[in-house]
């Protein structure tokens, strides 16, 4: 339950400040920014919730891994289509957009994972100078 929570906060608090931000510029007269920012803010609540896949210690990295892709094909995945930005005309352009959100997220995944690595490695290197 406290990973839940955790989830909903990660996602909601990019969320309200975005759907603030969205309103805002509804209100003031810019509603192609303001769509922008709403598409925003679903995307973030998504990937803010589904952020704590990672942190379930019990499953492998590798489950990890196919569970968060899954939510996010389940989740972000029909935002896009639905955001309107993309044209829609068949079913190839469906597959366009599904490879693009893929290589998308492959990009996403691999300099995520880089960069944890090099942090992880720079922390180890800086412990090690401690003990030194």
């Amino acid at each position: 339950m406290q990973l839940f929570l955790k989830g909903l906060i990660r996602g909601l608090v990019p969320f309200v400040i975005l759907l603030i931000i969205s309103i805002w510029n509804m209100l003031h007269g810019s509603a192609d920014v303001a769509n922008i920012f709403l598409f925003y803010s679903l995307v973030t609540f998504f990937v803010g919730g589904a952020s704590v896949i990672y942190q379930i210690k019990q499953w492998s990295f590798l489950k990890q891994i196919i569970v968060h892709y899954m939510a996010m094909l389940i989740t972000v995945f029909p935002v896009l289509l639905l955001y309107g930005s993309y044209p829609l005309n068949s079913f190839i352009d469906v597959l366009k957009v599904y490879f693009h959100f893929n290589k998308v997220g492959l990009i996403l995944f691999v300099s995520s994972f880089l960069i944890i690595r090099l942090f992880k490695k720079f922390n180890i290197s800086k412990e090690k100078n401690k003990t030194l």
